[in-house]
């Protein structure tokens, strides 16, 4: 236990920052009808199964249509 409070000063601020970027990309996703691959409904799957960073970053990689 005291090995995990070692950690949680780096720990917290990342949470958040996935955190903010899965709603930001959640809401972006909710918000815009164009996407340079895939669909809304298969982006919501990918953005909520690879919740970490991953699913977000491939959603802003590959998916988001440029405006």
């Amino acid at each position: 236990m005291d090995a995990i409070k070692g950690y949680l000063p780096f720990l917290i601020p990342l949470a958040i920052a996935q955190f903010a970027l899965l709603g930001y990309t959640l809401y972006h996703i909710l918000t815009h009808d164009h996407y340079k691959r895939g669909n809304r409904t298969l982006w919501l799957v990918v953005t909520i199964v690879l919740m970490g960073f991953v699913g977000p970053i491939l959603y802003f990689v590959l998916g988001k249509e440029d405006a």
